[in-house]
Order: C-alpha cells, then sequence, then structure tokens
C-alpha cells in the first residue's frame, strides 16, 4: 500500500479514499475535516464538518450559524472511526482551536498538520509532535532567511514607540483570528494595562476569546463619537490590515502604521504597504522551528504544502527523508 491511498490531492483538497472524506477542502464537499478557522481552510457550505469544538464555534461566527448541515466535534486525543480509517485531532499551535489531523488506515498513520508554530503563545495549545509515517508541513516561511525573532522584542519594540510619541497613535495590523488576539495578549503579558482599542471587525473573535478564559482586558471601539482625533493621542489601536488602506485609518493622530506578520522580515514587503514600524510576529514556523519539527517527529517522508516547498523538499532529501512538494491550491498567505 501506499500512502497515496490514504491521502491524496483532488481538485476539492487533500482526499481520503477509504474515509471518503476531505481536508480543509477548497470546495464544498459531502464530509470536511478542518484543521482552523482561518478563511482558507475553513469554509462554508460543506454538508459534515468534523472540527475542534473551538474551530467550529468559529465558523459559526464568521459565516452564519447554517454554515454547514451537521457538525461534528473532535475532542483532542479522541479517535474516531470514519469509514474504513481512524481519526484523531491533535493540538497544532497555530490559533484556538487549531488542530492536526492524524488519518491511520492498515497500520499506516499520516499527519496532515495544517498551519502550526513551535512559539510560545498565550491564546492557544501548543503544537504536540504525532509520531507518524508521513508528515504533512506546510512551509510559509521555509526559507533559511526565515529566523523569527522572539516575541516579547518585537512587543516591546512597539511599547518603546509608544512611550517614545506619546502624542501619535499606533495602528497595528493584525490578521483578525488569532493574530490581533495574541498581539493584544503580548500586550497584557508585558505590563500594558491601558486601554486597547480595536476595529469593530475584530469584536466578535476577541469577545469569542474572552469566554474562553483569555484575558485581553480593557477593548473599545476605535470610534470617533463626541470626541476627536486628539482623543486617541498616546493609544494603541489594532484592527486587520485592509482597514489601514481606507478612511477609517485617517481618524487618528499622526498615526505610526505598525504590521504584525512574519512577512515584515521582508523589506520590500513592509515599504510596500507603508509601515513605519514592522513587528515581526507570526503564527507560523519560521526556517528552524520547520526543519526542527521535521527532525524531531522524523517520519519515513515529508510531503510539503501552501508554501515555499523546494528549499524543504532539498532540506529532507539531504537529511534521508524522502520529501515531495504536494502543489495543493486555494491556500493563502494571509497577512501571517
Amino acid at each position: 500500500m501506499k500512502p497515496q491511498d490514504l491521502l491524496c490531492p483532488a481538485p476539492e483538497g487533500l482526499y481520503c479514499p477509504p474515509g471518503d472524506f476531505y481536508i480543509d477542502p477548497v470546495r464544498p464537499v459531502e464530509r470536511a475535516l478542518v484543521t482552523h478557522g482561518h478563511a482558507d481552510h475553513a469554509r462554508r457550505g460543506n454538508a459534515r464538518v468534523m472540527a475542534t469544538r473551538e474551530t467550529l464555534a468559529i465558523m459559526a461566527l464568521r459565516y452564519g450559524e447554517d454554515f454547514c448541515a451537521e457538525r461534528q466535534e473532535a475532542a483532542l486525543g479522541e479517535t474516531v472511526r470514519i469509514g474504513d480509517v481512524t481519526v484523531s485531532f491533535h493540538p497544532a499551535g497555530h490559533v484556538l482551536g487549531s488542530a492536526q489531523i492524524a488519518v491511520e488506515w492498515q497500520g499506516l498513520r499520516i499527519v496532515a498538520s495544517g498551519d502550526y508554530k513551535r512559539r510560545a503563545d498565550p491564546t492557544c495549545r501548543g503544537f504536540e509532535p504525532v509520531p507518524c509515517h508521513v508528515f504533512i508541513t506546510e512551509a510559509t516561511f521555509a526559507l533559511p532567511v526565515f529566523r523569527h525573532p522572539q516575541t516579547g522584542e518585537e512587543v516591546e519594540k512597539l511599547l518603546a514607540s509608544v512611550r517614545q510619541f506619546p502624542e501619535r497613535t499606533h495602528l497595528v495590523g493584525a490578521y483578525a483570528l488569532g493574530k490581533a488576539q495574541r498581539v493584544i495578549k503580548e500586550l497584557r503579558d508585558a505590563g500594558y494595562d491601558d486601554p486597547i482599542y480595536i476595529h469593530g471587525a475584530l469584536k466578535k473573535l476577541c469577545d469569542f476569546y474572552q469566554s474562553e478564559g483569555i484575558d485581553l482586558g480593557d477593548l473599545r471601539p476605535a470610534t470617533i463619537e463626541k470626541g476627536g482625533k486628539g482623543d486617541f493621542a498616546g493609544a494603541i489601536v489594532v484592527g486587520p490590515p485592509s482597514a489601514f488602506a481606507d478612511r477609517w485609518a485617517r481618524r487618528f493622530p499622526d498615526p505610526v502604521a505598525c504590521f504584525a506578520s512574519g512577512w515584515m522580515r521582508v523589506r520590500q514587503r513592509a515599504r510596500q504597504r507603508g509601515v513605519e514600524l514592522p513587528l515581526i510576529i507570526s503564527d507560523h514556523c519560521d526556517w528552524d522551528e520547520l526543519v526542527d519539527t521535521i527532525d524531531e517527529i522524523r517520519p519515513e517522508e515529508v510531503w510539503v504544502t501552501h508554501g515555499r516547498e523546494e528549499a524543504l523538499v532539498r532540506w529532507c532529501e539531504l537529511s534521508q527523508i524522502r520529501a515531495r512538494p504536494l502543489h495543493l491550491v486555494g491556500y493563502e498567505d494571509e497577512a501571517e
């Protein structure tokens, strides 16, 4: 039996023939297993969806309660039989509710990691290595140039700028699910107790994180009603990156444009976005974390997907591990 008999690429996504389901399908299917709630992995319109409790709740918040016909909650570490295969979900460390999916059939185990990171994150459970024959890894930052700094250093850069420019508003662009809440929580853990202002697009997800016991502190809407621009002098405002390109951002006094993303390692990307203070904070592994994870799991084979596949495939080959790119389509780099 070949691993491709258990999981194989299809136009709809990664397909499991003996279980008749898809993992993170990019088109509506009869049965979907979803790794996490980001829009390029979790889409509406599938008939049946299996995911962690948190991911199902996030999908309902983002798409409405009717995002699928039937939901099945996956408890972390619990084995469930689907057709002729068994599946289990394991923490991925990417965002709240994110999971790797282990699929096992006739003694062969493949782990689809989805998106994952190895850095400590106060807003979600950390990644747990799962022994397997085949490991499917993302490759978002799979080049040696990508080595993320410590998160605390980047948070301190932001706080130092706030202290240096108390008359200016610091606008922090952060992806609405996961990154925004992580940045806010990291600021709180660093001792920042002032109100943090958020764009309206973040409210539902921030409220959900709070309801899950993740204390984000005093959050207030970033709106100007009776007051004026001066109300936000010295404040930190967090919003989705798209909001900083429209008139919403122009309501704040002499704003410092910040952007929290692993892509801020690339200076040209920061310049193109007009970012004054790049914050290299990623919810994906950097190069060292990717290769260390593969070396720790030591699978017989590695499949590499959505990202810079060639360099990681080559590293695996040099490490005497079989590897190949999957060339799955429909997954975005996001603003991570």
